[in-house]
């Protein structure tokens, strides 16, 4: 760790549950985002400014003017700009030691198996349930931690799917794969500006905490927040036993 290191993550360092060993986990790690978006934008300046050493930042979508409204990575300037690439100009603003790779493309299934094997803790950030369970499918069959968001018009809900604990559910055991689901998506319900920041914001603290170690994740608890009122409310979550997507990874 270098002088200008130390100094940038002092505040980090001041923690005795961080400390210098928790900063050097943090920057020999590698977190793999999906989307780049409204919580993407969040949790990628997040990430780095904490000083994750390795990220990948997954988006197929271009920066829309309607996107400025809540995705803080970007900029007017950027409007036409690979979303990815636009959030990697605007971490490596606020910290140009990061090394940041940037994949403009839609996650699919292929391309999941191959980056997910890569990283330490994956965050999801997409908007879409297929998304979603490719993700989570992923993770389970690399048994890689999973910090999954959503947020739509005041309401928003996180948590983290580690199946390297044996009672922590996956994602597919809260959310079954083939069960009829509506979509809902932002453009047509909308969504409070702020809602995104505060669940990205959160995601991002449950990554650093999976990487240094520090406190207890939310695996096995889903939080659900209703911005109108500011309340949280909290459930606890069960493993289903006959999970198609993560039984199978269990008993072998």
């Amino acid at each position: 760790m270098t002088d200008d290191d130390l100094l940038r993550y002092s505040r980090h360092i001041l923690l005795d549950e961080i400390g210098i060993e928790g900063q050097a986990r943090l920057q020999a790690a590698h977190a793999l985002v999906i989307g780049a978006g409204g919580l993407g934008s969040p949790v990628a300046l997040y990430l780095g400014t904490a000083g994750v050493g390795r990220i990948t930042l997954v988006d197929h979508d271009s920066v829309d003017l309607t996107n400025l409204q809540r995705q803080i990575a970007h900029t007017m300037a950027r409007v036409g700009s690979p979303k990815a690439e636009s959030a990697r100009s605007a971490m490596l603003a606020i910290n140009p030691t990061l090394d940041v790779r940037t994949i403009c493309r839609r996650a699919d299934a292929a391309l999941l198996d191959t980056l997910v094997a890569e990283a330490d803790v994956v965050l999801d950030c997409s908007d879409n349930f297929a998304t979603r369970h490719a993700v989570n499918a992923a993770c389970v069959r690399h048994r890689t931690p999973l910090v999954a968001g959503a947020a739509i018009r005041f309401d928003g809900q996180i948590s983290v799917y580690d199946t390297r604990q044996p009672d922590a559910p996956c994602y597919a055991c809260i959310f079954p794969p083939d069960a009829t689901t509506e979509e809902a998506h932002c453009a047509l319900m909308g969504v409070f500006a702020p809602l995104v920041g505060i669940i990205g914001t959160t995601q991002a603290a449950e990554a650093l905490k999976l990487l240094t170690g520090v406190g207890e994740s939310l695996a096995g608890r889903l939080l659900m927040l209703d911005a109108r009122s500011m309340h949280w409310d909290e459930i606890r979550l069960a493993r289903q036993a006959d999970c198609p997507v993560c039984a199978p990874y269990r008993t072998a």
